[in-house]
């Protein structure tokens, strides 16, 4: 019997490894440090003016205020310190949450951009000309970054680099495909540039269209992880009005059930997530200039 429940919990294991996204295979198995990974999670939230470091010194601030207005309601060192550490992380889950949204929003417009670009090519204009037109005719949103291509292009003449400059501003993973198309289109040339832009078009609503849908789908298995994680901590914070209840926490037996509650949240969190979690549009096709701050 203790081995058919030993098999059973192994099966299930690696059923739960298994049902994640595998990452891209690449010829470098070199991974970018933490404050590259702090500064392009920035980035692709929109959110400039901000580095890694203030990000971090933010986290401190929120996890110290967390800690001060917990333990001022409950009197209850262990549920504060608890509380802290999970403030330490609310300004890193807002970055994302923001990130998310930006790029859901930039899948929806990259479309609309690039048969404004279709248009310029059809009307006589350059490749060059046509990115520094989508600053005056292109989707609101992204006007501010091809206004900066443009003013780059006009003093520089290098189109190779002010396309890399372009996907660092843009910062977003269907950007770099975008800029990595009409790199090649400007390289190979030919006359079917505006047939490679009306077959990217279609592509690109055909696969926000998709991924629509399934983060649709999706949104319950979210939303229900963190339902269940918030849940317990939620009636842990109510009692708070019950100081003898709440003060049997601060012994080293409640010390550790919370230690012990506080892991398996985030472990079961981790798992819901992993388990329903979509593959993430990764920017795979940034160069040199992806490391550039």
């Amino acid at each position: 019997m203790g081995a058919l429940v030993g098999l059973v919990l192994g099966v299930g294991l690696l059923l739960i490894w298994r049902s994640g996204p595998r990452a891209p295979e690449s010829g470098s198995s070199e991974r970018p440090g933490w404050t590259a990974r702090r500064r392009d999670l920035l980035r692709q939230a929109g959110i400039d003016g901000v580095g890694p470091n203030q990000l971090l010194a933010t986290q401190v601030l929120a996890g110290l205020i967390a800690l001060v207005v917990v333990l001022a309601l409950t009197r209850t060192v262990s549920v504060a310190v608890c509380f802290g550490v999970f403030g330490l992380f609310v300004p890193v889950l807002v970055v994302r949450r923001l990130r998310s949204r930006r790029q859901v929003a930039l899948r929806e417009l990259w479309p609309e951009a690039v048969d404004n670009l279709a248009s310029a090519v059809r009307a006589g204009m350059s490749l060059p000309e046509g990115l520094g037109a989508l600053a005056v005719r292109g989707p609101a949103e992204l006007r501010p970054q091809f206004a900066r291509f443009a003013a780059g292009y006009r003093a520089t003449g290098r189109f190779g680099d002010c396309l890399d400059a372009l996907k660092d501003d843009l910062a977003d993973p269907v950007g770099d495909r975008v800029c990595e198309t009409m790199r090649v289109a400007r390289e190979v040339g030919g006359s079917d540039l505006g047939t490679v832009l009306r077959t990217l078009s279609e592509l690109l609503r055909a696969d926000a269209r998709t991924r629509s849908e399934l983060e649709t789908r999706q949104g319950w298995v979210v939303n229900a992880a963190r339902l269940a994680v918030a849940a317990p901590w939620a009636v842990l914070l109510l009692l708070g009005t019950q100081s003898q209840t709440l003060r049997a926490y601060d012994s080293p037996g409640g010390t550790l059930l919370l230690a012990i509650g506080a892991a398996v949240c985030v472990v079961a969190y981790r798992i819901m997530l992993h388990i329903g979690r979509l593959p993430e549009e990764r920017r795979v096709l940034t160069g040199p200039s992806g490391a550039r701050g």
